[in-house]
């Protein structure tokens, strides 16, 4: 398997910067808040696959330019042209964009979102698929779709949204569409933490260097486990798990944790 730096990628529609060991994608269109077009789903969707294969990023930040997240699918480059698709058509759009979300769970380093402004459409499942998420009180976060004579089971909603808030509070968002606030995602725990206006970005990525800093293939290990425990037992999750920590137990930043608490050190950690 060829493995890949982060800086051997290139989008063309989004900016992409690394510093140190965490990689930063920040949707830049801050004229219209940052919509997202067929292009930019594309590469979304390629550049998360290929995270996979990508050896020196340990975690994702993604944000918006100018004070917002995202404000959603594209409503003259996207939702225009749907209008004039047919189900083929549609169904291989519908299918792309849910593969943006798969790319973002089983990609192994942990993504975060940092939310300010407009959230909404597209740019709420964005935060949403992400791992961890950090925004404003003020921050506006709508699953919309409704609002445009769509259902709310859009990119994994119906499945991903009701695990992070709730199954009720889920369904009043999935069903009327109306904007949550900063303060009620803190506080429904949608939101990990809240920013003050400004500071999104850098708090997201001190958290993503905090982690990057930590034994990330056993960081790869507990996303993947938290994603496919979603459909198992308690029972095969216990023993999947098993299996899990017993290969963790082989690495050697194991035997650097431990090395360190003999030595009375903070260990260092280098993800192997």
């Amino acid at each position: 398997m060829k493995i890949i730096s982060g800086a051997d990628l290139a989008p063309e529609h989004f900016a992409w910067n690394i510093d140190g060991k965490v990689a930063t994608i920040t949707i830049n269109r801050p004229e219209r808040k940052n919509p997202l077009t067929f292009e930019s789903y594309a590469e979304l969707r390629d550049t998360f696959r290929t995270l996979q294969h990508v050896d020196d990023v340990k975690t994702v930040v993604i944000t918006g330019a100018g004070g917002n997240f995202c404000s959603g699918g594209d409503v003259h480059e996207i939702i225009g042209p749907l209008l004039d698709m047919d189900m083929k058509e549609l169904l291989q759009f519908t299918e792309m964009t849910g593969d943006v979300v798969k790319a973002m769970r089983t990609c192994p380093q942990p993504v975060i979102a940092a939310v300010e402004g407009v959230c909404a459409g597209a740019g709420a499942i964005l935060a949403m698929g992400s791992d961890l998420r950090y925004g404003t009180a003020d921050a506006k976060i709508a699953f919309l779709f409704t609002r445009v004579g769509l259902a709310g089971c859009d990119m994994g909603a119906c499945s991903i949204l009701p695990r992070i808030i709730g199954q009720g509070r889920a369904s009043e968002l999935l069903y009327t569409g109306r904007s949550m606030s900063g303060e009620e995602a803190y506080n429904w725990g949608f939101f990990n933490g809240l920013s003050e206006a400004g500071q999104t970005i850098s708090d997201a990525q001190k958290q993503a260097a905090r982690l990057a800093d930590g034994p990330t293939f056993a960081h790869g290990i507990t996303k993947r486990q938290l994603h496919i425990e979603w459909n198992m037992s308690v029972e095969d999750a216990i023993t999947i798990e098993a299996e899990a920590q017993a290969i963790c137990m082989q690495t050697q930043d194991f035997q650097r944790a431990y090395d360190a608490f003999v030595a009375k050190h903070k260990p260092v950690f280098q993800g192997d």
